[in-house]
């Protein structure tokens, strides 16, 4: 899978090239670069913000250098082009099941108070939001697309790693997880969970997704009751 980042501060991302996305960038699974929009500005000092039209506070970046750039990087339109906005779809389990089924990823990020609307008409696909609040940049948010993303790339979690039991992947809250000491400081790790009994702690671990949901996230919980419901009919 081809990522390209296009942002201000590529430095930004040198992040990624740690842990299990990093590995995947280093085993060829994943390809990606930062790219400097800066660097195709015509300004003579590489300048991509100016004032609004209209007035208002802040600075809005220019067209010209985003447009050059998207069309360097990705000149037959071969790239989903993504900008990264708090205006876009929320990022889900479900989107970044789609971005990871793309071939080639271009994701925009935004500075400042926002880029020039022709941008986004001109070469974007598709916006995205990771939620509802607003970020200084695109940067962050990019970042946790490229890596809700890639973990539903082949080769990215290795063989033997499910997607099917994470939070979100059936609509509920994961499961509670254990490990070794069976005791620590008087907690115990749940019976269930050390008998052996394969069904009974399938049918543990529904239901502690099913109860954690309820209580932490009603609106998934009643969605997926209704989408049940809904199959039912």
């Amino acid at each position: 899978m081809r990522i390209r980042a296009l942002t201000l501060f590529p430095k930004m991302f040198d992040c990624l090239y740690e842990s299990i996305i990093g590995r995947a960038i280093k085993n060829g699974i994943i390809d990606f670069k930062a790219v400097d929009i800066r660097e195709y500005s015509k300004d003579k000092h590489f300048k991509c913000d100016d004032t609004p039209y209209g007035g208002g506070a802040g600075m809005v970046m220019t067209v010209q250098p985003i447009y050059d750039c998207i069309n360097a990087v990705d000149p037959h339109h071969e790239y989903l082009r993504v900008y990264m906005s708090p205006k876009g779809e929320t990022l889900s389990d479900k989107c970044a099941r789609g971005l990871a089924a793309c071939d080639s990823l271009l994701l925009l990020c935004g500075h400042y108070e926002g880029i020039d609307q022709r941008a986004i008409d001109m070469c974007i696909d598709r916006e995205i939001s990771v939620g509802d609040y607003v970020l200084s940049g695109g940067e962050l948010a990019a970042m946790t697309v490229i890596d809700a993303a890639a973990r539903f790339v082949d080769g990215v979690l290795g063989k033997n790693v499910s997607h099917e039991d994470e939070s979100f992947a059936d609509g509920l809250l994961e499961y509670p997880q254990y490990t070794r000491p069976p005791v620590f400081m008087g907690r115990a790790v749940p019976e269930v969970l050390l008998n052996g009994n394969h069904k009974e702690i399938e049918r543990f671990r529904r239901e502690s997704s099913a109860k954690l949901t309820q209580e932490r996230r009603g609106d998934l919980f009643a969605a997926r009751n209704d989408s049940k419901n809904s199959e039912g009919d």
